[in-house]
């Protein structure tokens, strides 16, 4: 059996092929860089994360871009010799005027570099890409304001649209008409779209035509996947499907684990997979005809072993553990709008990650911050730092967030007076306050620092000769859900450094150590 998610923490909006032996995934990213996540799989269990495609300025500029904003829900397509990827900029988000800049790259090795972008249009958001079998290649659109689906044909020479475009679809009347794939199989073009919104509501709606360009007809068992209100997966919609080699079907889509207590989802838009079956009037539908996103489903019939994806995200769940001996930054990590390799670097012979400070995190622009999502509910992170400010204005140290206007920074600093302190802070939608008085420490040691939660608590401690300390503090993750912050990303837990004095400073840092913990 699978077990989901299959991709957990923070992975949303899910698009799927198989190409070459493999299956990829590829998933939103909004701020965080680089651009688009992508995951490989030989048996649609066991999945590996590999090097992102949108890893340039000249690919992708994030700097400025508002909290859930960036990087919308990518397309991933291979016309039998090349990849593409479509996928949406997001610059607002918020009252009447959405600014959403569509963008396709390419590249004849999906482990190669990915072309510089080429503007589509600004439509909406969640376009896709549609490979037809007579080599046609189709865009497909969203319109802004959920005003229906549209088809245009694109040139294969310059990947620009061209031609009419054509409104094919108004939705099933769920309402929120979102993320569109079409499918060519048999004698129909399959239309998968999400609807009811991206909350407790979601779902997949399913239509087809006998022509690329409609009119799509619902299904009559509409919607085809939503969520069993007492399931533990939730928020099941936005998908995709893919056919393997032996012709059967799978979904992948978007799905949610919220912790109740919490007051909602800690660890963001997950990925989970259903198999599906098409039935005797050509309709899509689960395995078990339920219509809701199980924690299990079965695996394909000739699944190949995957004994040697050694470091898959299935072996990695329980422990990560970096040491910083590689001479580049493992693909586990992600920055805030811009790229990791201007403020960081490894010293591979000393093993250390350095970081040099920047802006603070409340920053939309130049934060100096390297994190890993968080991917289970229950979870211990810790690093040990080396960190000797000359400023008050300077601070480095363990963060928890959500965005930058929701988080928490446990770390060093200066106070006016000079003295060395540790200090927590607590960011609450902009409004940043000092959770304890500085702890005021009288050395310039290495101290290690550690965030543990249960899902719903949070504590702090540090150590300089692993005889930890607590912080008697009260903090929990309420403010890093995604109904708490109307976002939709999911909890980091990162390394953290800003100098609002010179941005100068450095913090080096010997490990970093993630524990995910049943619960």
């Amino acid at each position: 059996m699978i077990i989901n998610p299959i991709l957990r923490g923070f992975c949303p909006d899910p698009s799927i092929i198989w190409a070459k032996g493999k299956y990829y995934i590829a998933t939103s990213t909004f701020e965080w860089w680089p651009g688009v996540r992508l995951f490989e799989s030989k048996d649609l269990k066991r999945w590996k994360q590999i090097d992102s495609p949108l890893n340039r300025k000249s690919q992708l500029d994030l700097t400025g871009d508002p909290p859930s904003g960036g990087v919308w829900a990518p397309c991933l397509s291979y016309d039998g010799s090349r990849y593409y990827l479509v996928y949406t900029d997001v610059k607002t988000k918020r009252g009447r005027f959405y600014n959403t800049n569509n963008y396709v790259v390419w590249a004849d090795d999906i482990y190669g570099k990915w072309s510089d972008p080429v503007y589509l249009n600004s439509i909406g958001f969640d376009p896709s890409l549609f490979h037809d079998m007579d080599g046609r290649k189709y865009l497909v659109n969203m319109i802004n304001g959920f005003k229906g689906i549209t088809v245009q044909e694109i040139s294969p020479d310059n990947m620009k649209p061209v031609g009419e475009r054509v409104h094919v679809y108004d939705g099933s009347g769920i309402g929120c008409l979102e993320g569109p794939h079409i499918y060519h199989i048999g004698d129909f073009y399959y239309l998968v779209v999400a609807e009811g919104g991206t909350g407790y509501d979601h779902c997949v709606t399913l239509a087809r035509s006998d022509s690329v360009y409609g009119p799509y007809i619902t299904c009559p068992d509409n919607p085809i996947l939503t969520s069993d209100k007492e399931g533990l997966l939730q928020k099941c919609g936005h998908a995709s499907l893919v056919e393997t080699p032996q012709h059967e079907w799978y979904m992948v889509h978007l799905c949610s684990r919220p912790v109740k207590e919490a007051g909602g989802c800690i660890l963001g838009r997950e990925t989970a997979i259903q198999k599906m079956i098409l039935d005797k009037d050509g309709w899509f539908k689960t395995q078990n005809a339920d219509h809701y996103g199980q924690v299990q489903t079965a695996e394909p019939l000739a699944a190949i072993s995957c004994e040697d994806d050694e470091g898959s995200e299935l072996n990695k769940e329980s422990v990560f553990h970096d040491s910083f001996d590689k001479e580049t930054i493992d693909v586990a990590y992600s920055s805030l709008r811009w790229d990791y390799n201007n403020f960081s670097s490894i010293d591979k012979a000393a093993s250390k990650l350095i970081l040099r400070g920047e802006e603070s995190l409340n920053s939309l622009h130049h934060v100096s911050l390297l994190a890993t999502r968080q991917q289970s509910i229950a979870c211990m992170a810790e690093t040990c730092m080396d960190f000797r400010p000359q400023s008050y204005q300077q601070l480095a140290g363990i963060v928890y967030m959500y965005d930058n206007l929701n988080f928490y920074i446990f770390g060093k600093s200066l106070n006016e007076a000079g003295e060395r302190i540790l200090v927590l802070l607590k960011s609450d939608s902009g409004d940043i306050k000092d959770l304890i008085k500085p702890v005021i420490i009288d050395n310039d040691d290495p101290v290690k620092l550690r965030i543990e939660t249960d899902g719903i608590r949070i504590w702090f401690s540090y150590s300089f000769d692993d005889n930890w300390i607590g912080i008697n503090a009260q903090a929990d993750t309420h403010i890093l859900t995604d109904e708490y912050c109307r976002g939709f990303t999911g909890a980091h837990m990162g390394m953290y450094i800003h100098d609002m004095l010179e941005k100068k400073a450095l913090a080096k840092y010997d490990y970093w150590h993630v524990e995910n913990r049943q619960v």
